[in-house]
């Protein structure tokens, strides 16, 4: 067995034997209220072992000493307002659960903070919703560092790949992980020694972030290696690149949109007009990698491109919800125009994506986006945690489902592994065909 598969082994092991919380699909933003973060389901397995067989002796044994099984004797717990009588019930059980441990377990149990949250993310994990999930109170303060645009780490992006696995998705060009010859595909196995097994997406941000010009050590599962490695990397300031931008050949524009954050829009503004100014004769708008952001920045940008009419709308579970429109004032609505999309476009950036589609404004080259369309709403809880609850569902203009489905770009084209190690685009260059044969 190889190491990658080894150690994915020993991952379902870890998983098997213990609750542990799981998150966001992407390091950066989901879009609607709040960045999204996952929940993979978790499952207990307790192992029974086998009776021994009794063996007759010639000296009779003294029986082993017993206990009588005990039950908790316990006061009912207040009742919830708006509970059931049936969830009242179920979770007297959990109290008196909870008492015996305190009463009868041998070890040293964890604090009781620690064992509710534990239990909520037991909830959350038979959801089937891996965007409703627990943040604890450290970890949300990433995504206000997020949303200003620079923090101190790595420079690289991750998510959970399928299997639940945390897995490098993007680099920043000429930073510390792309330095230090970390590679997109990446898994990471363990933090400074941790094992982050089982850990979300935040979770391992939160180990991985640290001060600038300290280092730590990346245990890499690399497909094609038969051996872990071990790549330190000494963390920077990280300043986020939101927007690139340059012509390439044939007088063709190109502009990528790394994220959707608070000064997305106006920085593709800009960038947009100073290409705009050159006279091109066609625009590709890249949104490989983009994670998403904040829905306000979705429908702004989306307007940039379009006349009025409908970018998205917002459904609940009743049906019911709002619908986001683009005005008549877009500065490149006329410009023939491509999109660039792939596995790790997500959440606003599927939204733009399926705006452009569904308008036949653009077409989409390259890959199955991600496929995150849900809304997420933080609720903060006593204890300072936050509870990130989906409560809708984005549609694209043509009444699309987005969450859990992706897009489907009009023209499928998927790197090799020769293209990657060649440093070659073949995305890049199906979109300049495109725009230069109007086909």
């Amino acid at each position: 067995m190889n190491f990658v598969k080894g150690m994915l082994k020993l991952c379902v092991i870890s998983l098997l034997v213990a609750s542990v919380a799981t998150a966001a699909y992407l390091v950066g933003f989901g879009s609607g209220y709040s960045a999204g973060a996952q929940n993979t389901p978790t499952t207990i397995v307790q192992v029974m072992p086998t009776a021994p067989s009794v063996v007759a002796t010639s000296t009779p044994r003294p029986p082993a000493p017993t206990r009588t099984p005990g039950r908790a004797t316990t006061p009912t717990p207040p009742a919830a307002a708006g509970a059931s009588s049936d969830e009242e019930q179920a979770f007297q059980v959990f109290w008196e659960a909870w008492q015996l441990l305190k009463q009868d377990y041998y070890g040293e149990l964890p604090e009781p903070q620690k064992m509710a949250r534990a239990a909520l993310r037991g909830v959350l994990g038979t959801l089937d919703d891996k965007n409703t999930a627990l943040i604890d109170p450290e970890i949300s303060k990433i995504l206000s560092q997020d949303s200003s645009g620079s923090f101190d780490g790595i420079g690289a992006t991750i998510r959970q790949n399928k299997d639940n696995l945390i897995e490098v998705a993007g680099l920043f060009a000429g930073q510390p992980a792309n330095k230090a010859g970390v590679k997109v595909g990446d898994v990471i196995m363990a933090v400074d020694g941790k094992s982050i097994a089982g850990f979300s997406t935040y979770e391992a941000v939160a180990l991985i972030r640290g001060p600038a010009g300290t280092t730590i050590k990346l245990t890499i599962a690399r497909k094609g290696e038969t051996q872990p490695l071990e790549i330190s990397v000494t963390r920077a300031k990280i300043n986020i690149p939101i927007v690139t931008s340059k012509m390439l050949d044939d007088n063709i524009a190109y502009v990528s949109l790394f994220d959707f954050s608070s000064l997305a829009t106006d920085q593709l503004d800009k960038a947009l007009q100073e290409l705009l100014d050159k006279k091109p004769k066609g625009l590709i708008l890249d949104l490989r990698g983009n994670p998403g952001g904040y829905l306000q920045q979705a429908i702004q940008v989306a307007d940039i491109f379009l006349d009025s009419g409908i970018v998205a709308s917002e459904k609940d579970k009743d049906g019911n919800g709002p619908t986001f429109r683009s005005g008549p004032k877009g500065i490149a609505q006329d410009i023939p125009m491509v999109v660039l999309v792939d596995g790790s476009s997500a959440s606003a950036s599927e939204i733009v994506a399926g705006a452009l589609q569904d308008r036949n404004r653009a077409k989409l080259i390259g890959e199955k986006t991600f496929g995150k369309g849900s809304v997420q709403l933080p609720r903060q809880l006593s204890d300072g945690s936050e509870l990130r609850i989906t409560i809708a569902h984005w549609l694209t203009p043509n009444d699309r489902q987005i969450n859990g489905t992706g897009l489907v770009p009009d023209l499928e084209v998927t790197p090799t592994e020769d293209d990657l190690k060649a440093g070659r685009d073949p995305q890049l260059d199906r979109a300049l065909q495109y725009l230069i044969n109007a086909k």
